[in-house]
């Protein structure tokens, strides 16, 4: 997903509840840039969540493929294998 720096702004109308509206102007707060900050954190929420539903057939594939053959080059992970670590053959265990 691309980010959304330098984005033109465009004028929009939101309805906001009155008294957490009041209470922001009276902190100060910038309530168009929260706005703005807090809905394109959201986008990027909910495009990653709809992009992991949508490709959650690949994932799951690919973790099957990894568990069942290892990773490619496993054989070459040297420095896992001095550590002691299991991981060196490049197979996952399933989780239990």
């Amino acid at each position: 997903m691309h980010g959304f720096s330098g984005a033109p702004k465009k004028a929009t109308n939101l309805s906001l509840n009155a008294k957490v509206l009041e209470a922001a102007r009276a902190l100060g707060m910038n309530v168009s840039q929260t706005v703005d900050t807090l809905l394109a954190e959201e986008v990027k929420r909910v495009y990653w969540e709809k992009w992991n539903e949508r490709n959650k057939g690949a994932i799951d594939a690919y973790n099957e493929r990894i568990r069942e053959h290892g990773i490619w080059g496993a054989k070459y992970r040297t420095f896992a294998r001095s550590l002691g670590d299991d991981r060196a053959s490049g197979k996952v265990k399933k989780a239990a």
